[in-house]
């Protein structure tokens, strides 16, 4: 009895196996989502106006300035102007102190003149020489003679030379000390060298500050050797101000350099690659000064009505351009195009492209 319960239960375990093995091998998979395709990007050739532009950057800078410069070396008794104060041509900047260069003055004048008294002698003593030489003198005699008178000739000549360059310094001397009182050489703004104080002293030709016209302003910009050819004068800029990015100005070339520069503005003699100096006119806006950073986007070329298409859509081989033209459902088809100007977002198409037709990005 034991033995056949035993088999039962054995038959029974082998039963519930082979139905959990025949579940697990035939239960219907479930079924998998469709994929979505991803949906391809089209773009529309249109008919629009196309612009190739320059994009530069560089400073304000004032049109007009007049450099102010120290006459000559002396101390300042008194200021008349204050860094930034509108000024007017003729207005009293600065004076200086005479008394040095009076004394100086001086001292030339009686240097000149004990010169010119020096000679007189000289050439009163040489006459008398002359007329007290013995008619019967030796031939060695008369050689000394000429001599003497010969040596002071040259003296004489040497004494008139020196005279004269103590004359021409004597003569700069009295032009500088009339520049002692210093009046504004132009209207404007006065703009001292160094606005933490005002000099209290100053040296032969130092620089003190300039006078500029606040009105007028000109972008300096600087391009490279690939757009340079590409800049003509007249052509229109717009201008941001890097402190304020909402402000827009219209500005203008107004000269192309033809010759590099370095960042100092020096001539280029080094290897690093060469930059050109382009001027570009400015309105008037109340928030300009001078040395503001500026960008600007020169417009090289304008096309009305050009027939356009997305850049991007655009495939380059080597000379060959073409895009994937849309033919409906679902289909595209190669076509080769000939391109014209070029900008970073639109691209003219000559040829192979009508408005209306619609290309993809695949």
């Amino acid at each position: 009895m034991k033995k056949t319960i035993k088999w039962i239960v054995i038959a029974l375990i082998i039963l519930v196996a082979g139905y959990v093995l025949f579940t697990q091998m035939y239960k219907p998979k479930e079924e998998l989502e469709p994929v979505e395709q991803p949906q391809a990007f089209t773009f529309e050739v249109t008919k629009e106006k196309i612009i190739n532009s320059v994009q530069v950057k560089g400073k304000s800078k004032y049109k007009q300035e007049k450099l102010v410069y120290a006459p000559f070396a002396s101390k300042v008794t008194e200021w008349k102007v204050d860094n930034g104060a509108q000024v007017k041509k003729g207005d009293v900047l600065y004076t200086l102190d005479q008394s040095a260069l009076k004394n100086e003055i001086i001292t030339q004048e009686a240097t000149i003149r004990k010169t010119k008294l020096e000679a007189e002698l000289s050439e009163f003593v040489s006459q008398q020489e002359d007329e007290t030489a013995v008619l019967g003198a030796t031939e060695a005699e008369r050689l000394k003679v000429l001599a003497g008178q010969e040596t002071g000739r040259l003296n004489n000549e040497l004494n008139k030379v020196n005279t004269d360059i103590q004359e021409r310094e004597l003569a700069v001397k009295k032009d500088k000390l009339k520049t002692a009182v210093y009046y504004a050489p132009a209207n404007g703004i006065f703009l001292f060298d160094s606005t933490s104080e005002r000099p209290q002293s100053v040296t032969d030709n130092q620089y003190i500050g300039k006078i500029v016209y606040t009105n007028e302003l000109e972008f300096i910009a600087l391009v490279g050797e690939q757009d340079i050819f590409r800049i003509k004068p007249g052509m229109k800029v717009q201008v941001k101000m890097t402190a304020l990015k909402d402000l827009k100005l219209s500005g203008k070339v107004t000269k192309v350099s033809k010759f590099a520069t370095t960042a100092a503005g020096q001539t280029n003699t080094t290897s690093q690659a060469p930059q050109f100096e382009v001027v570009i006119s400015l309105p008037p806006d109340e928030h300009l000064i001078g040395g503001l950073s500026l960008n600007g986007e020169i417009e090289v070329i304008r096309k009305e009505n050009a027939t356009v298409v997305s850049s991007i859509a655009i495939v380059h081989e080597g000379d060959l351009s073409y895009v994937m033209l849309d033919k409906g459902n679902g289909q595209y088809e190669r076509r080769d195009i000939k391109i014209g100007l070029e900008t970073t977002d639109k691209t003219e198409i000559l040829s192979g492209l009508k408005v209306g037709d619609t290309v993809v990005l695949q």
